[in-house]
């Protein structure tokens, strides 16, 4: 049965509350929140508003906005939805803040992180990609894209620079190769950062690893964006090349490798590239 305006609206605003506390560091109860909808559905299952909030968070992604990290973005959504989504982005003041001051805060790098666990499996599905304008332009409120104000904040990326530089010096050194991790070089603070690569790194074997780091806040289907020269770069270097894409970086910091042309991963727009797993 179709979810009517009521119920949909209802659900929305649950999930937006969830959403600003989440942004704010704030703690909550999934649980809670699903049996407290219950009242307000027409005998909706517990499972059918999961399924919903999913819905959510991939409308959310498209919109170019964070989503709660434990609802995976699910597709194939009702267009009403969509409408309800983007009509409380256009009015939800404190969702703005909440998501400005989300994307746009100083981070630190994390120092007691067990890196033995710190790798997991790449999103499976890729669509598009497109890279950041080189204007920042915001036509309307509902039209904020926090995933590119987040690319833009310079101290996350930073220490998400450092944490993967401190990672391949205990990956080597774990892989008993003192000396290739003594040889590790966060090479966009030494040379530059126009190479299309952060770190240089090394294989077992001696051969170089060219790696770009993605940093982000957000959750793991959360799109990055990156530049025609680092998707060039990786194209030339696809044997040497790994996108490290590190996410939940201020919480519970985990990592996903892209080896290769970037292309491999993602479906590209050959104007400009921003890569979404949802």
């Amino acid at each position: 049965m179709e979810w009517d305006r009521i119920e949909v609206e209802a659900t929305v605003a649950d999930y937006f509350h969830m959403l600003v506390m989440e942004l704010s560091g704030q703690s909550y109860n999934k649980t809670t929140h699903r049996r407290g909808l219950l009242a307000r559905l027409n005998n909706r299952k517990e499972a059918a508003i999961e399924f919903k909030h999913q819905n959510i968070s991939a409308v959310l992604i498209q919109l170019g906005c964070p989503y709660i990290t434990g609802y995976k973005p699910r597709g194939n959504y009702q267009q009403l939805l969509r409408e309800v989504v983007d009509d409380r982005i256009a009015q939800d003041q404190l969702l703005d803040k909440a998501a400005l001051a989300a994307s746009s805060a100083p981070a630190a790098t994390p120092l007691s992180v067990d890196f033995s666990k710190l790798l997991v499996d790449a999103p499976k599905l890729a669509t598009t990609a497109r890279e950041p304008s080189s204007r920042y332009h915001l036509p309307a409120p509902h039209k904020r894209d926090y995933f590119e104000r987040e690319a833009r904040n310079a101290a996350l990326g930073s220490a998400g620079e450092e944490f993967v530089l401190n990672f391949e010096h205990f990956r080597l050194h774990n892989l008993g190769h003192k000396v290739l991790a003594d040889k590790v070089e966060h090479v966009a603070n030494t040379r530059g950062d126009r190479l299309g690569y952060d770190i240089l790194s090394f294989e077992p074997s001696g051969r170089e690893r060219f790696i770009e780091v993605k940093t982000t806040t957000f959750g793991k289907e959360a799109p990055f964006f990156v530049s025609r020269g680092e998707v060039r770069f990786a194209q030339e270097h696809a044997d040497e090349f790994h996108l490290y894409r590190l996410y939940e970086f201020r919480t519970s910091p985990k990592m996903f490798d892209l080896p290769g042309s970037v292309e491999s991963h993602c479906l590209m727009n050959p104007v400009s590239y921003i890569c979404e797993f949802s």
